[in-house]
């Protein structure tokens, strides 16, 4: 367990001070700052209506449903539980690019929450038209940057971000996997990803 812990905190240091350039710091700002990328997540939702119209609630629904569970999971949970003090209160010199309250750091509820839409993104997007492929690469692309951002900001260690991954890939998997199995035994028809509506 100490080895783990001395390697994340060299992993921080690293992502955080050596890899750090002033050209990306804006950028990391803005990526890991909710009022300023949130709007992105909005986006997201209106594809996804735009794109499968009614059908598109479902895969709305399951991820804010897996939002909701990964946020409650990683800061109501884990963070009161393991009680981790954040890099940029517990290690010198670190590059501290935004205002942060005194809260604990594991998990990161940022990369669990982006984890959990872009992982219900991949299962009803990926293997789509060639738009949805690319709203799919995009997405994953973007909850990885976020995800990135926390440690390059100073706030979290790459275990945390991680972790936050794990949990927001989980919940959105169990969700996922529950709604097929009322849809399969209830409703009676095919779910997306089992038949000929996967890619519609």
């Amino acid at each position: 367990m100490v080895l783990i812990e001395q390697a994340d905190r060299w992993l921080f240091g690293v992502l955080n001070s050596r890899l750090a350039t002033p050209a990306m710091d804006d950028l990391m700002v803005f990526l890991t700052s909710g009022k300023l990328s949130g709007h992105i997540l909005v986006l997201i939702a209106l594809f996804m209506l735009v794109q499968r119209g009614r059908r598109g609630i479902v895969p709305l629904l399951l991820a804010l449903a897996a939002v909701g569970l990964s946020d409650f999971t990683a800061s109501g949970v884990l963070k009161p539980l393991v009680q981790r003090v954040r890099p940029c209160f517990a290690i010198e010199h670190v590059r501290l690019l935004i205002d942060q309250s005194h809260s604990w750091s594991f998990a990161s509820s940022h990369a669990a929450n982006m984890a959990a839409v872009a992982t219900t993104v991949w299962i009803f997007f990926s293997r789509g038209p060639l738009v949805e492929r690319a709203f799919t690469a995009i997405t994953l692309a973007y909850a990885l940057l976020v995800a990135f951002s926390r440690v390059y900001v100073g706030v979290h260690y790459p275990g945390d971000v991680l972790g936050g991954m794990a949990i927001g890939v989980a919940w959105a998997s169990i969700l996922y996997l529950a709604w097929s199995w009322v849809m399969k035994n209830f409703v009676r028809r095919p779910a997306p990803g089992g038949g000929s509506d996967a890619g519609a």
